[in-house]
């Protein structure tokens, strides 16, 4: 496999955020990696969750759920969360499913 292709996940903490940089595919091979690296910061309602999707190259269904259920555990838990940068291909898919309208649902009842 490509390097480029691999799935990463970086993390990084500010005082008021949890800033998750998601890179390379994520499919279901890499959608139980992403859910075990995003649950320790999903409780944490003091600051923000942030997925930024920047270098995200390629998304399967699983990796939307897995979006979607940290989306909707943090809108039950009243916290704060956000998925920017998200490229062309991957906003189409979004828009194909019903994301975006969530996505946006989710950061305007949290702010």
């Amino acid at each position: 496999m490509n390097r480029q292709h691999v799935f990463e996940i970086e993390k990084e903490a500010t005082a008021d955020s949890w800033l998750l940089y998601l890179k390379g595919e994520l499919d279901l091979s890499k959608a139980a990696e992403l859910r075990s690296a995003a649950d320790p910061y999903v409780a944490d309602t003091g600051r923000k969750l942030i997925l930024n999707l920047k270098d995200l190259l390629y998304i399967d269904s699983t990796g939307i759920g897995v979006i979607l259920s940290l989306l909707k555990a943090r809108n039950v838990l009243k916290a704060p969360i956000e998925v920017v940068e998200i490229p062309l291909k991957v906003q189409r898919l979004f828009d194909m499913t019903g994301l975006t309208s969530f996505i946006q649902q989710s950061s305007n009842n949290t702010n």
